[in-house]
């Protein structure tokens, strides 16, 4: 006799095909942000739908499928940290980290499908790409130091850098997100979005996360590795510096909106 809570879950899930659950979800799909890049896009959100359609048949919650994605993007980061650098070991990290990353788009469409997300949801979310950020860069860094061998130790700065770059671009993102949710609905405000379009998505293609995921597949190669790495750093640091002049302006534009319909002054 199944248990009430088994009952529940059963009677969430409809009685319809897993190709089914896929094209609806397929329709219920997010917007296409304007600067996301094409690996997110093309790929990372389809797989990561196939995912999602198989976890919320099995009545997984979301919360469930991003502690998932957890196991598999840490074990990928362990991996670079302590494994000797191998083409088998590189293929492993990539498919992992890989796998984390199409689950972590998973979780928010399961939660679509389930009818919504949470507050705890994305909390859990946010702090589990917050680790995974910083951690990974941090395994390069002791992965280029045990293992590899570069022709300076000041080379070893760049997974230090890269590690700042994309705390201080994911917390950035982040937060505009959180203001404009914040002023723009208690001023009544709209925010025109910008339109995506194939070129701009392929042109920031090297700061794709799903990118830097596949260069792991070259880790068997540690200096070839690194040479690919560094580019993709310093494409990410590039694209950050002229995002954060972008958004302070979007900022400034912003705070002129909200006085200007009456919502008084904007916290600082």
């Amino acid at each position: 006799m199944p248990t009430e809570a088994r009952q529940r879950t059963e009677q969430s899930v409809p009685r319809e095909s897993y190709r089914d659950t896929v094209r609806r979800l397929a329709a219920a799909q997010k917007k296409v942000a304007p600067g996301a890049p094409a690996y997110s896009i093309l790929v990372n959100r389809r797989v990561g739908r196939l995912l999602a359609a198989g976890a919320f048949r099995r009545g997984m919650t979301p919360n469930a499928v991003t502690g998932v994605s957890a196991v598999f993007t840490g074990a990928g980061i362990v991996m670079i940290a302590t494994v000797p650098p191998a083409w088998w070991s590189g293929c492993a990290v990539w498919l992992a980290l890989a796998l984390g990353y199409a689950l972590d788009s998973a979780d928010g469409q399961v939660a679509r499908l389930r009818g919504g997300g949470s507050l705890s949801g994305e909390w859990l979310d946010h702090v589990v790409d917050s680790v995974k950020i910083v951690t990974l860069h941090l395994a390069v860094l002791v992965s280029m130091y045990r293992f590899a061998e570069l022709p300076d130790d000041r080379w070893l700065l760049v997974p230090l850098l890269f590690a700042a770059v994309g705390s201080v671009a994911f917390f950035a993102m982040t937060l505009n997100d959180q203001l404009k949710r914040v002023y723009v609905a208690s001023s009544g405000l709209t925010v025109r979005a910008g339109a995506s379009s194939l070129r701009r998505q392929l042109l920031v293609l090297p700061t794709d996360y799903g990118i830097l995921c596949l260069a792991f597949v070259l880790l068997g190669a540690p200096r070839i590795f690194f040479v690919g790495y560094t580019v993709i750093f310093a494409a990410s640091a590039g694209h950050l510096t002229l995002a954060l002049l972008k958004w302070h302006r979007d900022m400034g534009r912003l705070d002129q909106a909200v006085r200007a319909a009456g919502n008084g002054e904007v916290a600082r």
